[in-house]
């Protein structure tokens, strides 16, 4: 799937391909995986995690922010 962190100062993060996004939502984290659910949600303060298969996950600090998923595209406007 297609992955896009957006913050108001920068881009955090652009990529395809990735297999799992761990988000912290305001009633708990939860997961995004391959093929999920239409979803639009609010984040709150922590970690993103992003996991590439094969690679290291790589971590994301927020302060909160609303993540959108359609069709196989992630996106998270991150404050």
């Amino acid at each position: 799937m297609t992955l896009n962190i957006i913050s108001p100062d920068n881009v955090l993060y652009i990529g395809e391909n990735v297999h799992l996004v761990q988000l912290p939502g305001i009633d708990g984290s939860f997961e995004i995986m391959n093929n999920h659910a239409p979803l639009i949600s609010v984040l709150k303060k922590g970690k993103i995690k992003v996991v590439n298969k094969g690679e290291t996950p790589l971590l994301f600090d927020v302060n909160g922010g609303v993540i959108e998923v359609l069709d196989n595209k992630v996106l998270i406007l991150a404050e």
